[in-house]
């Protein structure tokens, strides 16, 4: 490769996936990851181990991607690296190597926003989103209506006032006595269960808002008071409690979504996001598009989850801008789009 290329190194480290990747003029060459599993057994993720696993895994990740994309160090054009939202401490080790990294090639720093690089994720492979289009962003820590007009003008346009849509998945699992993160599992059994077994109710928020700390009430409760009378209720009914759930949580995000359509008038739409993956918000909005006319764009699962390609993406955009950050980079735990 010509000097003149547009290279980057990505470096993700958000929350708890050490994650680093090259991409060349807009095509990205790797996506190594390394997941930490020190988490499961305390029934979420403890950010002080997050952080010190972040610091062991960093640099063989950065390593295997370099010498896994054919590219030397000496044709880098710029480190990028997810400056928030995220946890502080496992932000703090992306960013303070991001910026070494730099200083020791002498070539510029591009901060990513964790948010939009979800979205961005959609420009890794075709078929790519036209402008303007609609995003569900949809995660552990948020869930976002953004009309995107352009690969750096986004808005959020409705977004929920409590728990994620992710976060209601795996605390509703937890009540089932689902191993963390519970989200994937609900998904699982949902497979073989029945949709209309049980009746959550479906919270409804003003404009194109969404709330769901209310479902995980509602569960607690009705799950109370049905293992009164039969202690192996959850066991007996586990397959319909998981896909009575699941239809609960993705009928709220649908509701929204098909608002936010018929307000902005259009039909180019997306999903991102780590719960972009669970089989059940894509088979129904699938079938909904179809319905509808949509044009649904659905990121490979490799790119739902936190991911360095999607850091690297928008790092590709943000070049071409020459939007560079200064060495005084901190990160940044809530950061908006």
């Amino acid at each position: 490769m010509g000097i003149n290329n547009i290279i980057i190194l990505a470096i993700e480290s958000s929350c708890d996936e050490t994650s680093a990747a090259v991409i060349a003029d807009g095509k990205v060459l790797n996506n190594i990851v390394a997941t930490q599993s020190v988490h499961e057994k305390y029934g979420g993720v403890v950010p002080e181990l997050a952080s010190r696993a972040h610091q062991e895994n960093l640099i063989p990740v950065v390593q295997e991607a370099i010498l896994t994309s054919g590219i030397s160090k000496d044709q880098l054009s710029a480190v990028a690296f997810t400056r928030g939202p995220g946890l502080m401490g496992s932000l703090l080790v992306g960013v303070s190597f991001a910026k070494a990294f730099a200083f020791a090639r002498n070539i510029p720093l591009i901060e990513v926003n964790h948010m939009n690089a979800h979205i961005l994720a959609h420009f890794i492979e075709d078929p790519k989103p036209n402008f303007p289009f609609i995003c569900l962003t949809v995660s552990g820590g948020h869930t976002q209506l953004v009309l995107v007009r352009d690969h750096l003008d986004m808005e959020v346009v409705g977004g929920t006032q409590d728990d994620a849509v992710g976060e209601a998945f795996d605390k509703t699992a937890k009540l089932l006595g689902l191993p963390y993160p519970g989200g994937p599992l609900i998904d699982k059994y949902a497979m073989e269960g029945n949709p209309h077994a049980f009746k959550f109710p479906i919270t409804r928020m003003p404009e194109l808002h969404y709330s769901f700390s209310g479902i995980k009430t509602a569960v607690l409760y009705f799950l109370r008071d049905q293992l009164k009378d039969n202690p192996n209720f959850i066991k007996e009914n586990l397959a319909d409690l998981c896909a009575s759930i699941q239809y609960s949580l993705v009928e709220m995000l649908l509701i929204k979504l098909k608002v936010a359509v018929k307000q902005f008038g259009v039909n180019e739409i997306a999903i991102a996001g780590g719960v972009s993956a669970n089989s059940g918000l894509r088979e129904t909005l699938t079938q909904l598009a179809a319905q509808k006319g949509w044009n649904l764009y659905i990121p490979k699962f490799e790119y739902c989850t936190d991911n360095a390609a999607m850091i690297a993406m928008a790092a590709h955009y943000k070049y071409l801008k020459g939007d560079f950050s200064s060495m005084d980079v901190t990160p940044l735990a809530k950061m908006k789009i």
